[in-house]
């Protein structure tokens, strides 16, 4: 069988780079220089983008010859060129596009910005973003992440087919609402839940890791699992895949999960580089686990359709349970909303691409709440 990883320590790696900021000519031309992952300089030495003609080594324009400046009449002739005015600038500008014939609009604008055209950020102390037009929307992440989300065990029922079991494979399985079993069946009834997560790319800047697909999985509100526990060995209910969008996120309409004997409340997921690549577990990118909030489960646990759960939990904690015991800091979600309308879970997911995630054992027993043969250790 497959391996599944295993809970492994938070790995921390060379911080990502901040956003360049233009905050005047001479700052641009000082920062041209150095070189950040995901970022285009505007011009200079080394950064693989010509100095916009007319400027000298120093970043200076040319003293005006006779009250004109390649064959243009200057405005107010007995001033330095660079100070000529906007409407100048740009006459100048798109005559040298047009000689050049390599500047789209997009990279007219970023030039004019190189050149001093943001005066008035820089006098004001402002920065504006230097992304290029055509880099990809940003994800709605929190802030910049330099340390991947830890890497924890899949437990004894990802259903991924790396101990026997595979929904991956089955037609339907990408969705967004995963509230009844794929192409019918059993519908699962508890406390509304939707869950969006934003997927980081940390090696992309920390940009939306757009086309990566996420399997999301859990356990119905008695703590029973799907493909696995007694009496729903043939519902796949509670599982499904989503792709990443160009804003980063992929979004799962669900119920909160319920909390059985020896776990903390929590989610599964699995992110995987592509929607083709979910076929075989070992592709699988990060594989870690959300932890249900205490307040919001409390709340959802005084539910008639949580019979077990309050009991349950009242007999773990977020800092004995064996998967959330060395810290949550980057699996507690935001929360909003409550029990009658439904709560609203954000989290941001942040993924190192650049090192492949450490394999362990296969899960071992299967057993855990309710699971088919009976006896075993506590579920993961």
């Amino acid at each position: 069988m497959n391996p599944i990883r295993r809970h492994r320590s938070i790995r921390t790696y060379p911080a990502t780079s901040e956003t360049c900021a233009m905050q005047s000519q001479s700052t641009d031309r000082a920062h041209a220089g150095r070189h950040h992952p995901g970022h285009r300089d505007t011009g200079g030495p080394g950064t693989g983008h010509p100095r916009d003609e007319g400027h000298d080594a120093s970043g200076t324009l040319p003293a005006a010859a006779a009250g004109t400046f390649e064959g243009r009449v200057l405005d107010r002739p007995h001033e330095d060129v660079a100070d000529q005015g906007l409407a100048f600038d740009l006459g100048t500008l798109l005559n040298r596009r047009r000689a050049l014939g390599i500047l789209g609009a997009g990279s007219g604008v970023m030039l004019l910005a190189a050149c001093g055209g943001n005066s008035t950020a820089g006098s004001q102390g402002g920065a504006t973003s230097s992304t290029p037009a055509s880099a990809s929307p940003s994800p709605t992440a929190t802030r910049t992440y330099s340390t991947e989300m830890p890497q924890e065990t899949a437990g004894p029922y990802p259903g991924d087919g790396s101990n026997g079991q595979d929904v991956l494979e089955v037609s339907g399985v990408e969705r967004r609402d995963i509230t009844t079993s794929i192409g019918g069946g059993a519908a699962v009834d508890g406390v509304a839940m939707t869950l969006t997560m934003n997927i980081v790319d940390m090696v992309e800047d920390n940009g939306p890791m757009t086309g990566a697909a996420v399997y999301v999985w859990h356990c119905d509100p008695d703590g029973n699992y799907s493909m696995y526990s007694d009496g729903v060995t043939q519902e796949t209910y509670l599982r499904g895949v989503q792709v990443v969008g160009k804003d980063g996120t992929v979004t799962f309409t669900s119920v909160v999960p319920g909390c059985y004997a020896g776990r903390w409340p929590h989610i599964h997921f699995e992110v995987f580089p592509d929607i083709g690549s979910i076929t075989d577990a070992g592709n699988a990118l990060l594989t870690s686990q959300i932890a249900i909030p205490q307040a919001m489960a409390t709340a959802v646990y005084k539910d008639s359709r949580y019979p077990d759960s309050a009991a349950n939990m009242s007999r773990v904690s977020l800092t004995s349970d064996n998967v959330f015991s060395d810290g949550t800091d980057m699996q507690l979600p935001r929360v909003t909303g409550g029990v009658s309308g439904g709560y609203t879970l954000t989290i941001d997911v942040p993924v190192d691409t650049s090192t492949a995630p450490q394999n362990a054992a296969a899960p071992g027993g299967g057993a855990g709440p309710g699971a088919a043969g009976g006896g075993g250790a506590p579920g993961q």
